[in-house]
């Protein structure tokens, strides 16, 4: 949540919502297995028939609360967003941002440094306050639904390194960027546009290696009999790593999961311990082959683009609305102008809504660049019985089967019918493939 709020100062994100992640060695006997296609013989002709023969070996009670879950998703985008607004209106109303805006002048009359105090206030008010929904939504509710190995203290103390990462990058952003309104009061918003970019590809660069590692420990993959498989896939993909990194999210959740962060000489393919753990070898496989699909087909360049054109509509949609609404309430706000960082309230207000009315748009864009890595990784892997197995653990706490309308507005990924579908469609197509094992 504060680093989605050290985005939200500068517009670098296009949803305002909160924070929607005993290293143990797999056995060879579950690495090395593989997965039983139990509900598709090879040579399959009728790849919907295929799809609902492996959607329906999923037991109706663990659908039933996957769904449960999932869907409480839903209401959590409009809660965080309902928070939002009413931290920012708090913040404005009662004049508290003036106040901390008034605080900073007093202790120094250097303005970046005054931005820089105002980010440090703004960023312990606002993480104090969401901290009752965002305890329900990492901590309670990941209980609830048996998702979650940490402890509450474990928990607490992973949100405090947040706010402390917060406290370290927010003031460095407040400092440049109401330098810049202070100077360009008339073209604020494509300044702030530049500056958003250059923040978003820096983070993007510096995550995998100054922010990731707070959270978790990575260890590079010693285990030959999964490595040199996956380092083979990456050779012959032309991805030039020399080692898949480990990730211990074992102990914060039961979830699978891999990942690619980073950017040029950063890019960093690592996998969590829970993978290692809970699939065998095809499914590391084909779940390794849809993260370097990431890699090969440059979705980290693309991912960054898009959202260049997001930060740049947020902050036109900014400067159109922004005097608008200062010259009916900036007096009774205590703020003064775009240059006064009393008025970062009424920014974050802004950008929470267009952030809120763009979710369809942004989990469209997400879920068009995972299918196109789910279409690398099969024919990368060649392993589509292994991707419907996946698709199943992954639907442990994700809707296996959404209506379209839900998975156009809610889905980041495509649902596990879709994958199953789609690795069934391709089972149906290609010759037999047993050598590529």
């Amino acid at each position: 949540m504060i680093l989605r709020f050290a985005c939200f100062s500068v517009a670098l994100v296009v949803s305002s919502l909160a924070l929607p992640a005993q290293q143990t060695s797999p056995t060879t006997a579950n690495a090395l297995a593989s997965p039983t296609p139990v509900a598709t013989p090879a040579g399959i002709t009728d790849p919907k028939a295929a799809t609902r023969a492996w959607l329906d070996t999923m037991p109706a009670n663990e659908k039933t609360r996957s769904d449960a879950y999932f869907e409480g998703g839903y209401w959590l985008i409009l809660w965080n967003f309902l928070v939002t607004v009413a931290i920012a209106l708090l913040l404005l109303t009662t004049k508290l941002s003036a106040r901390i805006r008034d605080l900073a002048a007093a202790l120094t009359s250097f303005r970046p440094i005054q931005a820089g105090i105002c980010a440090i206030g703004f960023a312990i008010i606002i993480w104090a306050l969401n901290l009752p929904l965002n305890c329900y939504e990492g901590f309670v509710r990941e209980h609830q639904y048996g998702m979650s190995n940490q402890t509450f203290g474990a928990w607490f103390g992973e949100s405090l390194k947040a706010l402390t990462v917060a406290l370290i990058i927010l003031p460095v952003v407040f400092a440049v960027l109401y330098s810049i309104f202070r100077v360009a009061e008339r073209t604020w918003w494509i300044w702030g546009t530049i500056v958003g970019i250059v923040l978003t590809t820096a983070l993007t660069i510096a995550g995998p290696v100054f922010i990731e590692p707070v959270f978790n420990k990575y260890t590079p993959l010693t285990d030959p009999k999964i490595r040199d498989p996956v380092l083979a896939l990456a050779r012959a993909n032309e991805i030039p790593v020399e080692q898949v990194f480990v990730v211990d999210q074992s102990r914060q959740t039961k979830r699978v999961s891999a990942n690619v962060s980073g950017l040029v000489g950063t890019t960093r393919i690592a996998l969590n311990d829970n993978l290692l753990n809970q699939c065998t070898l095809p499914e590391i496989r084909e779940v390794m082959a849809h993260e370097m699909g990431h890699y090969v087909l440059n979705h980290g360049a693309k991912i960054t683009m898009s959202l260049a054109i997001f930060i740049f509509v947020g902050f036109a949609l900014a400067a159109a609305i922004f005097n608008r609404v200062l010259r009916k309430r900036g007096p009774s706000w205590g703020v003064n102008g775009i240059a006064d960082p009393a008025g970062f309230p009424l920014l974050m207000l802004i950008f929470a809504t267009y952030g809120f009315l763009l979710t369809p748009a942004a989990n469209t864009m997400s879920r068009t660049i995972e299918r196109e890595a789910d279409i690398f990784g099969l024919n990368a892997a060649r392993e589509p019985d292994a991707s419907a197995m996946v698709a199943l653990k992954l639907g442990k706490y994700r809707k296996m089967e959404p209506t379209p309308l839900e998975e156009f507005i809610f889905f980041d990924h495509p649902s596990g019918r879709s994958r199953i579908r789609m690795a069934m469609d391709w089972k149906a197509a290609q010759l037999p493939c047993d050598e590529a094992r």
